[in-house]
């Protein structure tokens, strides 16, 4: 028989549970005020912990047993909060996906996934049913909202226990926790096996991050930070917004969130960041309480970094992060770092300053190859051709926050992991240089160089030269033809109102600065970038290889 087991972690809610009982736990939209503005509701921490223990007992009761995977498709909300904390309270293990990666691509992903428990709104529902062979395993299914078939619904279970939950002991760190899908934007997406020793060490990072401060209120846009802002006390803020289209939240209502709620921390990703700026441009509007932001999911433009110094209170600090779902957060940065001598020198190609390895984890940069690296004996033997690439070479990292092994496809742990006795080394896929004081300069994803005849050109180093130019918003370098003899073309979106035809001279000129932009050979203009559908900032290379492509060739 399997052992009762529960995360270690939820001592630490069951002691805000005890200590602030009426606590807001959860502040979420639903509706508007007559002024047209988001209306407001609330769970307090301890309707969160009784609404949690609920599910908990029910989904034992339905037969969920420690270590059975959990479909988790519910909405950003209390109840993904309730579930996700229910599961933890019974060793379940969650099964996260963004649906946005396309219908097809997310049943083959859920398949492999091997749940067998399925909770899901209507609509997920709906799917699991149409395409049931694709879930022959799942033998609970559980609805958020309104269900139109028979069977169980969240609603149903009522919001407080019939009885204590059963004693459980901790689980080893060991033991998975969650299972997190890459968003596959620049690759086939990958099902991250997150342990309960992953997970933790995350929570001790957000802490040590925010040096031990307590964390008041705290505005969300990524789920992830909400279960661990949670388990450090935290009010946390929920604005309206689709998880598939981040950049479409509205920054009014932001503002008024931070203003109504009287938020101190922030987590949003760039393409929340940069029309916030833009607004409180605008409208001269202070956000007086806002103490730190902390972004992800891309690197945020220094000016957007520059900017937000300006409009918000000189004590305030903006933390850029760098991180990935198998590795979250690997390194962070702050503004007042930044801004100064570092941007500089990303000006002139040296790639992006993402600052020093995150607590507890540590950084190496390996030899640029496709090829796997099953133990650390191959990586030295290849030691030598960082010398040819400027020791530019693939990051990786290990730490305790950094998971391991995937559960699918089995094929990704040779390619993505190294094994150094018993630690295992996370390859990134990204391409960085370590500098003499130990901080990790980003220039670009591995699958995104470009092979030219020459040698390899990395993007983010080409790409930070241009993005100075008056009127250009953004760049992506991309390569077009056979690799190895790619031509490296330049793919431009402007500002709006920009005269390209200035820009495009401005570019010309920029490029005769430097070295590294030398070989562009070509500059196309595009509408507006393709970007990944998580954070609605990395952009899609791949797709603008293809655009680019056709052309050149029209």
């Amino acid at each position: 028989m399997t052992a009762a087991t529960y995360w270690r972690a939820l001592d630490r809610f069951r002691d805000i549970v005890t200590a602030h009982p009426d606590r807001e736990a959860v502040i979420y939209a639903a509706g508007r005020t007559a002024t047209g503005l988001p209306a407001y509701q609330q769970l307090t921490y301890t309707e969160l912990d009784d609404w949690s223990n609920a599910i908990a007992e029910n989904l034992t009761a339905a037969g969920v047993t420690p270590g059975m995977r959990t479909i988790v498709l519910v909405r950003p909300g209390p109840e993904l909060y309730a579930v996700l904390y229910g599961l933890f309270k019974i060793g379940s293990v969650p099964v996260i996906i963004d649906p946005g990666m396309g219908l097809f691509k997310m049943m083959r992903c859920l398949q492999a996934a091997d749940a067998e428990a399925f909770v899901g709104v209507p609509e997920a529902q709906a799917v699991r049913i149409f395409f049931r062979a694709y879930f022959r395993r799942v033998r609970v299914a559980v609805t958020v909202g309104r269900g139109f078939w028979r069977g169980p619904t969240l609603d149903s279970w009522g919001r407080k226990p019939t009885a204590p939950l059963p004693v459980r002991e901790p689980a080893p760190d060991s033991d998975p926790l969650l299972i997190a899908y890459t968003t596959g934007s620049t690759g086939p997406a990958k099902a991250v096996v997150l342990t309960h020793g992953n997970l933790s060490a995350m929570i001790d990072q957000v802490d040590a991050a925010r040096e031990h401060v307590a964390p008041g209120t705290s505005l969300i846009t990524a789920p992830v930070a909400g279960i661990l802002e949670l388990l450090l006390g935290s009010r946390c803020v929920l604005p309206p917004l689709i998880p598939s289209e981040v950049g479409a939240t509205d920054p009014a209502q932001v503002v008024d969130a931070v203003r109504r709620f009287e938020v101190k921390t922030m987590f949003a990703s760039p393409a929340v960041l940069i029309p916030l700026l833009r607004h409180i441009e605008q409208n001269s509007v202070a956000l007086p309480t806002l103490e730190s932001i902390y972004s992800g999911g891309a690197p945020v433009p220094d000016w957007c970094i520059a900017g937000l110094r300006e409009v918000l209170p000189e004590q305030a600090r903006v933390y850029s992060g760098y991180g990935a779902t198998e590795a979250l957060p690997m390194a962070t940065i702050e503004s007042r770092e930044l801004l100064g001598d570092l941007v500089e020198r990303a000006h002139r190609g040296e790639g992006v300053c993402v600052g020093k390895p995150a607590l507890r984890v540590r950084a190496r940069i390996v030899a640029i190859t496709d090829d796997p690296l099953p133990t650390w004996l191959d990586v030295d033997e290849r030691a030598e051709e960082l010398a040819v690439s400027r020791w530019i070479g693939e990051l990786v990292v290990t730490g305790p926050n950094v998971s391991t092994r995937y559960l699918w496809p089995e094929a990704a742990n040779a390619i993505g992991k190294i094994a150094d006795g018993e630690t295992v080394w996370h390859r990134t896929g990204d391409l960085a240089r370590i500098d003499d004081a130990g901080r990790i300069w980003f220039c670009g994803r591995k699958s995104q160089r470009v092979e030219t005849a020459d040698g390899p050109m990395f993007t983010v180093q080409v790409e930070q030269v241009f993005n100075v130019v008056p009127g250009v918003a953004r760049t992506a370098l991309v390569g077009v033809g056979e690799r190895g003899a790619q031509r490296p073309v330049l793919c431009v979106e402007l500002e709006a109102g920009a005269d390209q035809q200035v820009v495009e001279i401005g570019l010309h000129k920029r490029q005769a600065e430097f070295e590294v932009t030398g070989k562009v050979t070509e500059f196309l203009f595009h509408h507006r970038f393709p970007v990944d559908i998580r954070h609605n900032a990395k952009i899609g290379r791949e797709k603008l290889a293809v655009w680019a492509t056709r052309q050149l060739n029209s």
